[in-house]
This record gives C-alpha cells, structure tokens and sequence, in this order.
C-alpha cells in the first residue's frame, strides 16, 4: 500500500493537474458515471465533527471514501481545520492500494473545484477578484482561480487586519498580482467580478445588495446545514449552480436558509456545474446576470486526485 504524506501531495498534485482532473471527475459525477453518497457527519460537540465521505469512480476505476475530521481554529499557525485521510481501493481486486493525506488534497482540489466553475461561469475578461477570508483555502483560491483568469487585482477581508495583510503579502508574491487588504467585506467585494467567500463565519459576511451585475460568487466556506456566509437576498438574487444538486437541496445551508422563509423553492437549485461543463445545462444567461456556485465537495474529487497521485511514478 502506497502513502502519500502532505508534502507528496503538494509536490505533485498541481494546479494545472489538478483543475482538468477535477473538471473532468464533475462531469463524471453530473453524467451519473460515479456513485457516492451523502456524506455522514458525526456530532463531537463544540464545533468538532467527523465525516466520511464513501464513493466509487465507476467503470471499474478505485473506490474508497474520505475520512476527515473538521475542528475549529485553536489559534496556532499549524492547526489545520480539516484532517484526515483519502484511503483509495483497487476497482479490480478490492485491495486497499493507496492512503493520502486528505488536508492537502482537500485544500487544493477545493480551490481548483472553484477554478472550474469560474472559468465556467465568470466574464472571460474579468480582472478583480475579492477574496472574504484569511484561512488556508484563501490562498489557494487566489493561485488556483489566477490559472484560469488573468487577474489585475485581488482584494481581501478578514476578520484579523494582521492576518489579512500576511496573506496578501503572500498571494502577491505568488500570483504576481497586485494585492490589497480591506477594511470591511462590503469595500473588498465592491466592482468586484469574481468573489470567493472562504470564510468559518456562521452568519452572512457578503450580502447580495454589494454584489456588482454580473459578477461570480464561489461559496465555499459552509459545507453542512447550518452556518451561511451570504444572505437570502444573494441567493435568490442569483442563477444558482450547485456541485451537486442533491447535496445542495440537503445540506447547502445558503439554499436552506432561503427556502425556510419561503422565497425560494427546489428549482432554485438550477442544476450542477458538472451539467454546465458537459454543455446539458446553460450557465451564464446574460451579462448582468450573478452567477453562484455553491460548493459542498464531493468525494468523486478527492478519489480522482488520489488516484493520480498513487498513478504517478
């Protein structure tokens, strides 16, 4: 059994492999070419969870599952808010093949899950990018959406000043793309084409009555039912794309909170990005038209990044 510890998995699972990989693995899963399931979610109390996330790639690829636990920031610099393990099964002889450190996987193909549905859904010649949080996926969302837009301008907000200014610092060296800190969500996201929300928040921290005509919101930060980083007003304000549908409509917590004051339905939900890739769907109607993506993760994207991993020499 091979293992792939975080930095194998740093060192090869790049984002010009990573975004193609993870586009073709939604398209896979919108085709109804993979199996998975909801993912399990078990309560440790004060903010702590675990989940397992079981899928098959199908067509007698590798199967397996995630196990991840979720923890709240401690406060170091080291702590990571998810850790865990993709543990990777041979189609063909049911051996277990391959263990890899689910963190890193996690962070990256979460980030280029965006990328995707950016390039998919965002103006082609769009420039500004406005980045709401501080923590890991931050940065990787500004290296992983950099691939497939060319950026003049990135901004950030966080709840840290000291925090925020390190990552801008950081994603500026990186990218090569001019960077600035903002004093509130609302001035960061302002004229904004592209903004990710990123964020641990349990209430909305970008409010649909900010967001510009036109412009593309990756929701990323909530991944079960229950805290929201955007408000009613964005959701219904907006074509709403979903990593998966079924998914959404149970644990998107966006969505859910929308739906349980009545204002928007099931068929808010237009349909997955995977759909929009294959051409099954339309994604941008119209110029002003704002675009969410609303992303919970999927296991069919941790599978295809481990199996590339364990595949590679």
């Amino acid at each position: 059994m091979r293992i792939i510890d975080g930095s194998q998995v740093r060192q090869h699972l790049t984002y010009e492999r990573c975004i193609p990989l993870v586009r073709e693995a939604m398209i896979r899963f919108s085709a109804g070419r993979t199996q998975q399931l909801l993912r399990s979610i078990l309560d440790l109390g004060e903010g702590r969870m675990f989940g397992v996330m079981p899928g098959d790639m199908g067509e007698g690829g590798v199967f397996g599952a995630k196990l991840v636990s979720v923890f709240p920031p401690d406060g170091s610099a080291e702590h990571r808010s998810h850790q865990g393990v993709v543990v990777l099964f041979d189609g063909k002889t049911g051996a277990p093949v391959c263990v890899a450190d689910a963190s890193e996987i996690t962070a990256i193909r979460t980030a280029c899950a965006s990328a995707v549905a950016t390039d998919a859904l965002a103006w082609m010649d769009a420039e500004v990018m406005a980045i709401l949080g501080t923590g890991e996926q931050a940065l990787h969302h500004a290296l992983a959406i950099s691939k497939v837009r060319a950026l003049k301008a990135i901004r950030i907000w966080g709840r840290s000043t000291e925090r925020a200014k390190a990552l801008a610092f950081q994603v500026a060296a990186e990218t090569g793309v001019a960077t600035i800190t903002c004093q509130g969500a609302e001035e960061a996201v302002s004229g904004a084409e592209i903004i990710c929300t990123v964020t641990s928040a349990r209430e909305p921290v970008l409010h649909g009555r900010w967001v510009s005509p036109g412009a593309h919101v990756n929701v990323v930060g909530s991944s079960y039912a229950g805290p929201v980083e955007v408000d009613n007003d964005l959701v219904v304000a907006s074509r709403f794309i979903a990593d998966s549908r079924e998914g959404v409509l149970k644990q998107g917590a966006e969505f859910l909170a929308a739906k349980a004051v009545g204002l928007v339905d099931d068929d808010h939900v237009v349909g997955e990005i995977g759909q929009v890739l294959a051409g099954a769907l339309p994604g941008r109607q119209s110029t002003d038209q704002i675009t969410v993506y609303k992303s919970l993760g999927h296991v069919v994207q941790d599978l295809a990044a481990a199996s590339l991993l364990h595949d590679l020499p």
